[in-house]
């Protein structure tokens, strides 16, 4: 059986003031929740975070005054600064939801409630997980020598048309309107985008790719399933490789992936693997994300890394 909390005393909830929009409840809702821990035996501090890439900063300086246990109140982007802050620790890693997408949410069955998600906490049992990163190779194919500046991630990368969302995605508009700037972008991206095409290698596998899904979760953004087949709990991707340069064929793809019908087309291949490649056939940049973030240009190499995080995971998802 997984360990329980037992024996964790403090913690440090990181929160991101303006994640999903900023709410008028927030500061009674933490407080609520700092209750409910402290109830638990958990005396939580809270730690807002003032600009982009302050949380991983937060979460580095909490871990090494010894807190016990890092809650990370946000969103997707929030939760991926933090694991970017302690790559490798052994400090367990819990999730108050509280962003635009919330995938990792999603995929646990944590309530979008923060009182109510507080709650589960004390009651969850931690598990190490691998996780994904992103960088830029040196060198031909997989496994070729990573440049500077890898990227870690839990839920999701990808290449291609949803790097170009991401990208083109206006800040203040994902603030004012949540998930729904996604797909006011994507909208705009399906008629200004061109789909240029680049090649995906993993093992003895090249597949022409105008999109790439690199999933750890079944989940993705919006109400989507795209990588069915993958899990949180193993050491692998699942990847879903698009190759049509057709807008009408995207707009084809979006009921049946609604329809979790995808696995039966021809034209989306997918994929288990601990790492792939991907490299643009053509000049001009094409772009990745990885949580809903945006990354470097392509060429890019997305791997596994092993036991890499400890998650607090509610009981009825251990």
């Amino acid at each position: 059986m997984p360990p329980m909390l037992e024996g964790i005393r403090t913690a440090s909830i990181i929160f991101n003031p303006y994640a999903g929009g900023g709410h008028a409840r927030r500061p009674q809702q933490l407080a609520e929740a700092q209750k409910i821990l402290a109830a638990a035996g958990i005396d939580a501090d809270l730690r807002p975070t003032e600009g982009p890439g302050h949380a991983g900063e937060i979460a580095a300086q909490a871990v090494a005054e010894g807190r016990q246990l890092i809650i990370v109140c946000g969103g997707d982007g929030t939760l991926n600064e933090v694991v970017n802050g302690i790559p490798g620790c052994n400090v367990p890693v819990a999730l108050l939801p509280a962003g635009t997408a919330n995938i990792l949410a999603k995929e646990l069955r944590i309530p979008w409630n923060i009182p109510r998600a507080a709650a589960l906490i004390p009651k969850g049992t931690l598990k190490r997980i691998a996780l994904g990163v992103i960088s830029s190779p040196i060198g031909n194919g997989v496994g070729a020598k990573a440049s500077a500046s890898p990227r870690y991630f839990i839920c999701c990368g990808g290449a291609g048309a949803d790097g170009a969302i991401v990208h083109a995605l206006d800040p203040a508009i994902k603030l004012r309107t949540g998930v729904l700037a996604y797909w006011m972008e994507g909208f705009k991206q399906l008629i200004r985008y061109k789909f240029p095409r680049f090649r995906v290698t993993s093992g003895d596998r090249d597949i022409p790719a105008t999109l790439i899904i690199v999933g750890r979760t079944k989940k993705y953004g919006g109400p989507f399933s795209i990588t069915r087949g993958a899990d949180l709990f193993a050491d692998e991707f699942e990847l879903a490789v698009f190759s049509t340069q057709s807008a009408l064929r995207y707009m084809f793809y979006l009921p049946m992936c609604w329809l979790n019908l995808l696995h039966k087309l021809k034209d989306v291949h997918f994929v288990k693997t601990k790492s792939c490649v991907c490299k643009p056939e053509n000049l001009g940049p094409i772009y990745a994300q990885v949580d809903g973030e945006p990354e470097q240009k392509l060429p890019v190499e997305f791997k596994i890394v092993p036991n890499a995080l400890t998650l607090v995971v509610p009981e009825f998802s251990a």
